[in-house]
C-alpha cells in the first residue's frame, strides 16, 4: 500500500498548481482520500477530502472556493487543483487514505491509515 504525491513546486501568489496522488498496491475505489498540509512550525491540518462512497467532497474554510479535489478511479489517482494560491498556502502537502469510503472525518488527521511522502508547495514572489 503506497501513496505517491507529486506536483509541488514554487509558484507566485495568485498562481495555480495541480497535485497528484497516485495509489499503488490497492485499488483506489474503496477509500476516502484526503490532502493534509503542514506549514513550517505548525501542526498538520486537513485541507480536503473526497469520499468514494458517494463522491462527497470536503474543504477547509481557508481553501474553499480556491481548491478542487477530484478522483480518477481508472487511473488510481486523486488530484488537488489549487488556484489563487496565497503565501499562507506554503506547506508540505501529504495525501492520505482513510479506513473506508466515507470521508466525513476528513479533518481529523489521526483518522487516516496510510500516508504518502509529501510534496512541497511554496507560494512566493
Amino acid at each position: 500500500v503506497q501513496l505517491q504525491a507529486s506536483g509541488g513546486g514554487l509558484v507566485q501568489p495568485g498562481g495555480s498548481l495541480r497535485l497528484s496522488c497516485a495509489l499503488s498496491g490497492f485499488p483506489l475505489d474503496p477509500y476516502a482520500i484526503g490532502w493534509v498540509r503542514q506549514a513550517p512550525g505548525k501542526e498538520r491540518e486537513g485541507v480536503s477530502c473526497i469520499s468514494s462512497s458517494d463522491g462527497s467532497t470536503y474543504y477547509a474554510d481557508s481553501v474553499k472556493g480556491r481548491f478542487t479535489i477530484s478522483r480518477d478511479n481508472a487511473k488510481n489517482t486523486v488530484y488537488l487543483q489549487m488556484n489563487s494560491l496565497k503565501p499562507e498556502d506554503t506547506a508540505v502537502y501529504y495525501c492520505a487514505a482513510g479506513p473506508g469510503g466515507n470521508g466525513s472525518r476528513w479533518s481529523d488527521t489521526g483518522w487516516y491509515d496510510y500516508w504518502g511522502q509529501g510534496t512541497l508547495v511554496t507560494v512566493s514572489s
